[in-house]
């Protein structure tokens, strides 16, 4: 009997305005869109925080990783006010301290580094992803 893939959720900062808020978003986007699309989703930062039953359910329910684009990690603190563990804490900004040669720029929109860094970032989640989403992990 194989084991069933569960959904993992990505949750990004809402940094609006700052670039590694963007690079979090990104980073999703291509999780969802490129590496593991149909298992890796997302909710709205601002959901949860006014307490949303369809957020609420789904970081309940599921493995969460979330993407913080400062050290503020409003991410990481909105999903543990509802008493859930995150799974992985990432800052944005350590995927670029690993790759200094993609320096991000753009705000509202990642320039072609950011939208590259994104991309490695996205890679180098993978194989957490596949864990939590094969039950290997705690969540």
């Amino acid at each position: 009997m194989s084991r069933e893939t569960r959904k993992v959720v990505v949750i990004p900062c809402s940094g609006i305005g700052k670039v590694y808020g963007a690079l979090a978003r990104e980073t999703v986007y291509e999780l969802m869109e490129r590496v593991r699309p149909g298992v890796v989703v997302t909710t709205c930062l601002p959901l949860l925080m006014i307490d949303d039953p369809e957020a609420l359910q789904l970081i309940t329910g599921n493995p969460v990783i979330t993407i913080d684009g400062c050290p503020s990690g409003c991410a990481h603190k909105n999903v543990e006010t509802h008493g859930i563990k995150v799974a992985l804490t990432c800052q944005a900004i350590n995927f670029y301290k690993a790759h200094k040669e993609l320096k991000p720029g753009g705000i509202a929109e990642l320039d072609e580094n950011g939208r590259k860094l994104a991309a490695v970032a996205a890679d180098e989640l993978a194989h957490t992803v596949d864990e939590l989403a094969q039950g290997e992990v705690e969540k």
